[in-house]
């Protein structure tokens, strides 16, 4: 019986696949190429890496990766996104890196035609991919997404050779937190960042989560709620009442659109005077010292005109 068409072509991508990485992997790519003189190892979540000093041409699979490598002035080659349409965010203002797939499902010969010198992922999305990655280029990964983007940010500075200028970064974020909280009254104050999911669900997001550490850092307090590991709680609409605060806060893709506020908060005016719309690509998946000041501008401008 003659092969289908379908299965000729999936043999020719893998075997055409399997030739890019074996041509990566034939300089031990677990180490950098033998003309760079200046190395460093790093300890991360699957063992210990050798890395150069200064990598000139890095991918990155994770949002806080590519945040945090531009933050402290590299442009990454290539870089996993959240939306192929949407490509990478333009909070970042940066041009010229590639989309290599998205953060869920990294594509491979993508990311070997960009001959990185290195490549940073997630662990906990991206454990499976380790070893063909490594046979591309030096592969560090960080444990989690949902481990402190602060403790994370400082992994990558590290391995990027950058770790007094993510330091730096980061501390950034942490004194404009604390300028803004001398300049308002918060004590006691209640914040809350909700998350549309679809018509059922709605997410929380709590105080170990990236913009609500960012809320409880210029001095508001986030209600208790049942966190999933601190960092969310997912409720339905008719207990939206659960989330009143002092200050609410909706993701959406347009903030310009009041349309997309959930019916439940937008026809609940009594418990919800005052809704502000922030931009997801920055509240939620804008993990990163660069995204963290955007966040903060939001806040800041939230605060002006309440008073």
């Amino acid at each position: 019986m003659p092969s289908r068409p379908s299965s000729r072509l999936a043999l020719a991508a893998f075997a055409g696949l399997s030739l890019v990485l074996s041509g990566c992997a034939g300089g031990a790519a677990s180490t950098p190429d033998s003309t760079d003189t200046a190395t460093h190892e790093v300890a991360h979540a699957r063992g210990t890496t050798t890395v150069t000093d200064a990598p000139q041409r890095v991918v990155t699979l994770e949002p806080l990766e590519l945040d945090t490598a531009v933050a402290v002035g590299i442009t990454p080659v290539g870089a996993a996104v959240a939306n192929m349409v949407k490509g990478v965010p333009s909070y970042l203002g940066v041009e010229g890196v590639t989309p290599v797939g998205t953060v869920s499902e990294p594509d491979l010969e993508a990311i070997a035609s960009l001959k990185p010198d290195l490549i940073l992922g997630t662990e906990s999305r991206h454990s499976a991919l380790y070893d063909q990655l490594s046979a591309i280029a030096p592969t560090v990964f960080i444990a989690t997404q949902a481990d402190p983007w602060r403790d994370n940010a400082a992994l990558i500075g590290e391995a990027l050779g950058r770790e007094d200028e993510v330091k730096k970064a980061v501390d950034a974020v942490d004194t404009r937190c604390g300028e803004i909280k001398a300049a308002h009254q918060l004590a006691g104050k209640t914040a809350e960042m909700i998350r549309p999911r679809d018509e059922t669900t709605l997410s929380l997001y709590g105080p170990v989560s990236f913009a609500g550490s960012l809320l409880e850092c210029v001095g508001y307090t986030i209600p208790d709620h049942a966190w999933e590991d601190g960092l969310q709680a997912d409720i339905s609409p008719e207990n939206i009442a659960s989330a009143t605060a002092d200050a609410v806060f909706v993701t959406t893709a347009d903030v310009a659109d009041r349309s997309t506020i959930p019916a439940a908060i937008a026809q609940n005016t009594a418990a919800f005077p005052v809704v502000t719309l922030v931009d997801t690509s920055t509240w939620v998946a804008g993990v990163g010292p660069k995204g963290a000041q955007s966040v903060l501008d939001d806040i800041e401008t939230f605060l002006a005109s309440a008073k």
